[in-house]
């Protein structure tokens, strides 16, 4: 398996694996407004034989920390085709993209998702929980990629404009 950018030509492959990995379509139509919009900051594939088996992308928010802007990045949606799930190309694809925002320097990435599932790469719900988001709650989660950083007692957290789109 390798793990790739995404390269012009991998739209469709991409789209079907959001699609076929979520209930609804909304994910897969979610990743290619992002790219329309220029959001697209991190667009990684896992492939196999020449076929998309995985997707993971990263989008940029507009994030306040005790009143001073963060740079800080949305994960997800983050596809693995249905047959191939539990395999750990997920988990692949998530240290694939904490490794890249960490190499840019960014402050932190931010997830809606199961705490069970994303604790393990260092995601929290209690990182979050000073950032006031509509998407606020027990999925909503952070990882601070600073550790050194003073962590906020409050803020706010807005996903990029495609997110509200949907």
């Amino acid at each position: 398996m390798l793990l790739r950018a995404e390269e012009p030509g991998d739209e469709k492959s991409i789209f079907a694996v959001n699609a076929a990995a979520f209930a609804t379509d909304a994910e897969a139509r979610l990743v290619d407004m992002l790219r329309e919009d220029g959001d697209l900051y991190f667009s990684q594939v896992a492939e196999e034989d020449g076929a998309i088996i995985g997707h993971i992308a990263l989008s940029p928010m507009d994030t306040i920390a005790d009143e001073q802007p963060m740079k800080a990045l949305g994960l997800g949606p983050v596809a693995v085709a249905p047959n191939r799930q539990h395999e750990g190309i997920g988990s692949q694809l998530v240290q694939a993209a904490i490794r890249w925002a960490q190499s840019q320097d960014w402050q932190l990435i931010i997830l809606l998702g199961n705490p069970g599932y994303y604790s393990r790469f260092g995601f929290s719900v209690e990182d979050a929980k000073p950032f006031a988001s509509p998407f606020a709650g027990p999925y909503f989660q952070a990882l601070w990629l600073d550790e050194t950083a003073q962590k906020p007692q409050s803020g706010r957290a807005e996903y990029a404009p495609a997110f509200g789109r949907l």
